[in-house]
């Protein structure tokens, strides 16, 4: 949550100290001499341990003079070592960068091969910001993933630390869709605590004339299963010298990490001299810095006129033009930003450059302190959509050009099984087939599905009905798919782009129902893709049922005899008469099912009494196979369970733990989830009390 003490990143260039500083972003103290190598925290007397694991954030070496505020830990990258970090095991992704496919465009205005998207966005604080999710539904919950091509995981302040790494929930729902995933290397304006020593620090050698902190950058990526780094070095009083090793380390950490299969994001501050020249253009000052890394994120000072030569020098040197992200500052009008569209991505000629969000995080930090999550995704929706909330009617007259409107979706929709729960990674309560299995609320987007990229296509020759991701019921995690309207007329809701073998024996699954109709539902299935973009899928029609409100969950398997070749594309076709809201809670794509093997070695590792509760971590060793997640129940004294989360890792945090009435001790349970949703038996430990 922005800090309302602390003034806004427009403030901040407005007041003369430009640089991509956030609300986030906390001065620390003022700077001092350099301090012990060892971590330090703040002192306040005996506590209980805090065993809740964070996202790890560090100094590059030396630390700030004084003491770190509550909650802060002060620690040194060049000390830091994978086998001495207790919190690495909650921190480690474990899903992989997924390969993915771009469809034939729904609208004649997004183009492929062209402008790419690039979001810079600050998910928490830069400490105490969690490792597997937290009790609240009020998150910033991307699902947009389709039009990314690359998340910065935003932060960094001189009293917290300045190099952050991604938690594994973000990268594992990135991932999953194809998205990778930048930590950051923000070194801060004086105006907002900076030192120019830690810039030194940063680029320092050792006696053989490497960079040793290169080498730590490129082993922190790594062992935490993120794709590289985004550069920002914004500390002013540089020289010559200073650009000169910044440039040699900026080499040395490309070509480190590019045999790692990490890449490298410069922000447009720093140039060759070592001064502090924000330059809103690729010129002389610095493209040997971009000619260095993969990309640059060109800052938002730029013109026309500078982006268009920005895109003719990256071709003299050899370079793709899209390569560049011009910024894009949302972080305090979203859609409401006046932006001059045609500089970068013109409607009658080619893009200029690709762009980057600066904080696209307003679509739910604007909205009121009781906002739901309902009110979050129709706001997001929106920003990635446009006003239509319909990527195949983009709306030509708003000014607000919305990425569905310019870039090409993706999808990773490409191998069996496939299936989804709809679940968008945070909710008011969590279910498990149709029944509430815990009444709190929680995120974690590790455990989001892949969701529909394009939201919502809907056609239908009468009047549209509302589709949106609705959170006051679901068959299987925190939320599901609701159409909900007057149906005049049959309405076909697109649903997904894939790109599946049709072998003998695929079935598709639909769980659903109707909460008012009655509703016809069908299967729609397209084995081609539209001729070009804008026309409509080529579906073909399979019944699915009929419902009748209030009739509850049920799942309709609808086998493709007739089809072969490859499913390219999956929606469903509905037909009412009058008000209809028809809930759809899963969808799988399956020739056969398969139940996940047992999780093994499952144990405490350390344990710890608070006000609220007892705190517990657990261990356990993965299962063999292929595994979606991991769920953790605790096993009530009547037999029943309750949900307690669900994490990717092989490692979870169980905090407010309290005995029940009878109880000898806690039982808690781990399964392995596999891709469709079924689990392994248990593996469970007690903890007695």
């Amino acid at each position: 949550m922005t800090q309302p003490t602390v003034p806004s990143r427009r403030s901040v260039v407005i007041a003369g100290a430009a640089g991509a500083a956030a609300a986030f972003l906390v001065p620390g103290p003022a700077a001092g001499a350099a301090a012990p190598d060892a971590d330090r925290t703040a002192a306040a007397g005996p506590a209980a341990p805090d065993l809740r694991p964070y996202a790890s954030y560090w100094f590059p070496d030396s630390l700030p003079a004084g003491t770190p505020g509550d909650g802060i830990t002060w620690r040194s990258l060049r000390t830091w070592r994978a086998e001495d970090d207790p919190d690495l095991p909650f921190n480690t992704a474990a899903v992989p960068l997924a390969r993915r496919f771009t469809p034939v465009p729904p609208n004649r205005t997004a183009r492929s091969g062209q402008a790419r998207v690039q979001s810079l966005v600050s998910f928490e604080h830069t400490s105490r910001n969690p490792s597997q999710g937290a009790p609240t539904a009020d998150y910033y919950a991307l699902t947009h993933w389709a039009y990314l091509d690359e998340l910065v995981f935003w932060g960094g302040s001189a009293g917290e630390g300045l190099i952050l790494a991604p938690n594994a929930p973000v990268v594992d729902a990135a991932h999953r869709n194809g998205v990778p995933v930048l930590g950051t290397v923000f070194l801060p304006p004086v105006h907002w605590g900076g030192d120019l020593r830690w810039t030194r620090d940063l680029v320092q050698r050792d006696s053989w004339g490497r960079f040793p902190l290169a080498a730590k950058l490129v082993e922190v990526a790594t062992a935490h299963g993120f794709d590289g780094w985004f550069v920002n070095a914004e500390t002013e009083g540089g020289d010559a010298a200073l650009g000169t090793e910044m440039l040699a380390f900026v080499r040395d950490l490309r070509a480190r990490g590019e045999a790692a299969g990490l890449r490298i994001t410069w922000y447009d501050a720093m140039t060759v001299d070592g001064t502090v020249g924000w330059q809103g253009a690729l010129n002389e000052r610095n493209q040997d810095f971009f000619r260095t890394a993969d990309s640059m994120f060109v800052d938002f000072r730029w013109t026309p006129a500078g982006l268009a030569s920005s895109g003719v020098r990256a071709g003299e040197l050899g370079r793709d033009r899209y390569e560049l992200w011009a910024g894009v500052d949302v972080e305090a009008s979203g859609w409401n930003k006046a932006v001059d569209w045609d500089a970068i991505v013109p409607r009658d000629r080619d893009h200029v450059l690709s762009y980057g969000f600066y904080r696209p995080e307003w679509t739910r930090n604007h909205l009121p302190a009781d906002r739901t999550p309902g009110e979050f995704h129709a706001a997001d929706d929106r920003f990635w959509t446009g006003p239509s909330l319909d990527p195949s009617v983009p709306d030509g007259d708003s000014g607000w050009r919305a990425p569905a409107t310019a870039v090409a979706d993706r999808s990773t929709v490409t191998g069996l099984p496939f299936a989804t729960t709809f679940n968008t990674g945070h909710g008011l309560r969590w279910y498990e087939n149709g029944t509430v299995t815990s009444d709190a609320e929680w995120n974690h987007l590790g455990l989001q599905d892949r969701l529909p990229g394009r939201r919502w296509v809907v056609r239908t020759e009468g009047r549209r009905p509302a589709v949106s991701f609705d959170f006051a019921d679901a068959w299987r995690g925190g939320s599901s798919v609701l159409v909900a309207g007057a149906l005049d007329a049959p309405v076909t809701v697109d649903l997904y782009a894939t790109r599946l073998p049709l072998e003998p024996g695929t079935v598709v699954e639909l769980t659903h129902r109707a909460d008012a109709g009655p509703v016809t539902v069908e299967l729609a299935v397209a084995t081609r893709e539209p001729a070009r973009p804008g026309d409509p899928v080529p579906y073909r029609h399979v019944p699915a049922g009929t419902l009748r409100g209030g009739s509850g969950w049920t799942t309709a398997t609808v086998r493709l005899n007739g089809f072969s070749g490859s499913l390219r594309a999956l929606g469903v076709r509905l037909t009412g008469d009058g008000a209809v809201a028809y809930r759809l809670g899963g969808l799988a794509v399956r020739r056969g099912t398969a139940r996940p093997a047992r999780p093994t070695g499952l144990r405490i590792t350390a344990g710890a009494d608070t006000a609220d509760g007892t705190g517990l971590r657990l261990r356990w060793t993965a299962a063999p196979g292929p595994v979606r997640h991991y769920e953790l129940h605790r096993v009530l004294p009547g037999g029943g369970r309750r949900f307690l989360g669900g994490t990717c890792q092989t490692a979870f945090h169980v905090s407010g733990l309290r005995p029940e009435p009878g109880e000898r001790g806690v039982r808690i349970e781990v399964r392995a989830v596999g891709e469709l949703y079924t689990a392994s038996p248990a593996a469970s430990v007690v903890h007695p009390w």
